[in-house]
């Protein structure tokens, strides 16, 4: 077994790393993210704030039980309600935000206040180039690059025999931001929507972390030389 490094030398080696995940519903991802950072193998990281649009989101309970800020957000008039969640975003000086079943479109003019530092997890196989809409899974097979909110019925639908889980850069054009990384997940026989979704989501559990560490070795130095004030350890630490 590997021991976690110790956090003194944690704090030396990787740069620290404060999340705000947003959610909708059972915040399963959002557990694989707490987890993580409890354990060590998300080191040097916290999640800093998790909001909900949903009030009965089942993830603010997960959160609110391992006892971190979790504000449900009322999602009315897009512009007001962007602007009130950048606001909290910055107020807790928020790193990267990630989407873990946040079930809102994020305008441009939201996205450019938060430059490549919003990552999503979508339950389907997207491609490299956000411009093809297929793509070539492992065995060689070629399939539609489903995008949108239903891309897992949409997966059952056509027939396919491969699916998975994608988590890109967030860009106003839906589900076409640059690739952080992917997983493939087998379709089987007699899978259903529910069936199919929840064996995606196991997958997704490893992915979010995975995505997340990618990020912080692609960006994270070059926003703190931007000038970005987050990081660091947070003043209850």
């Amino acid at each position: 077994m590997v021991e976690p490094v110790p956090s003194a030398e944690v704090s030396q080696a990787v740069p620290h790393l404060r999340l705000g995940v947003l959610i909708s519903g059972s915040g399963t991802n959002l557990q694989a993210i707490i987890d993580a950072c409890e354990c060590g193998r998300l080191q040097a990281a916290e999640i800093a704030l998790v909001v909900s649009n949903v009030a009965g989101a089942a993830g603010l309970q997960r959160a609110l039980k391992h006892r971190l800020p979790a504000i449900y957000l009322p999602w009315r008039e897009r512009e007001e309600s962007e602007q009130r969640l950048a606001d909290l975003l910055e107020l807790f000086r928020v790193d990267l935000v990630v989407l873990a079943g946040w079930m809102r479109i994020l305008s441009a003019d939201f996205l450019a206040r938060f430059p490549r530092r919003v990552i999503n997890l979508h339950p389907a196989l997207l491609p490299d180039d956000p411009s093809a809409n297929v793509y070539i899974a492992s065995d060689g097979s070629v399939i539609p690059a489903f995008r949108g909110l239903h891309a897992v019925r949409q997966a059952l639908e056509a027939g396919v025999r491969v699916t998975g889980s994608t988590v890109h850069y967030v860009t106003p054009a839906v589900d076409a931001g640059p690739v952080l990384c992917r997983a493939e997940v087998p379709i089987q026989e007699g899978d259903s929507e529910e069936t199919l979704h929840e064996r995606i989501k196991a997958v997704e559990h490893s992915l979010v972390i995975e995505a997340i560490e990618r990020w912080r070795a692609r960006e994270l130095s070059g926003l703190r030389q931007s000038g970005h004030s987050g990081g660091g350890p947070s003043q209850a630490d």
